[in-house]
């Protein structure tokens, strides 16, 4: 069965009033009608399972039957700063990191980032990027969406971790551990990990990670690219972390 999403505010008591771009969706799209079971979530951590009940030209109506909340305990959570690449990688790294469960994602620009924005472009994408985590946080079952940073420095950006139980950052120099060194013994808590541009981090940016307790790691004999590389690192994390 398809899910919808809706702000929390659309939530009244028992009902859920749904308009614009979704109740476009499920009405003519779906093509779903009156008495038809629908079911919703709010990004909060609440799926709302419930019956159309109502339809007006542009909003409809869903009584709810059942609230949901996840049943999964979250037993780390995982940031990822990620440097931006060439192009629309970014948007691709923003879905499939909240299939893989990311808890937020902070878009960073380093000395070697590419792409130059100005103010209005970053906020555009911001934006941008927030829709494709709702949308695929509908697509593969989630009940909350990542939250997505203003874009920042990277300098910055490092400053923004104190309470964090482990930071990682990903180069490709001697001095960086194999990652299962890295994080032998971790079993929970509140990750970050730190994903640099096609062309590496430079040691600058890794000195000055390093004196905010990131700790330096390989991801292994290859060379992935900056679109490949959070992507795996949150992959192995998830498996590590569930076991």
């Amino acid at each position: 069965m398809s899910r919808f999403f809706v702000p929390s505010e659309a939530v009244s008591g028992n009902s859920i009033i749904v308009t614009g771009k979704e109740a476009h969706h499920i009405l003519d799209v779906m093509r779903l009608k009156m008495f038809d079971t629908v079911v919703t979530f709010d990004g909060t951590g609440k799926e709302y399972v419930g019956v159309i009940n109502d339809i007006s030209r542009n909003s409809l109506t869903i009584g709810i039957t059942e609230i949901r909340t996840s049943s999964e305990k979250e037993i780390s959570s995982i940031t990822l700063l990620q440097a931006l690449p060439k192009k629309e990688k970014m948007d691709y790294i923003v879905q499939k990191s909240t299939e893989l469960g990311v808890h937020s994602i902070v878009p960073v620009l380093t000395e070697r980032t590419i792409p130059v924005w100005d103010e209005a472009k970053m906020r555009a994408q911001a934006a941008r990027w927030k829709k494709i985590a709702t949308e695929a946080a509908k697509q593969c079952g989630r009940v909350d969406i990542p939250e997505i940073s203003p874009i920042s420095k990277f300098t910055d950006a490092i400053k923004d971790f104190p309470g964090f139980d482990m930071r990682l950052i990903a180069v490709l120099s001697d001095e960086a551990v194999p990652l299962k060194n890295a994080i032998g013994g971790l079993v929970s808590g509140k990750v970050v990990l730190a994903i640099g541009p096609e062309g590496d981090f430079t040691a600058d940016e890794t000195a000055a990670a390093k004196k905010y307790s990131f700790k330096p790691i390989s991801l292994g004999r290859r060379v992935l690219k900056s679109d490949t590389a959070g992507l795996a690192l949150l992959s192995i994390l998830n498996y590590e972390l569930s076991n």
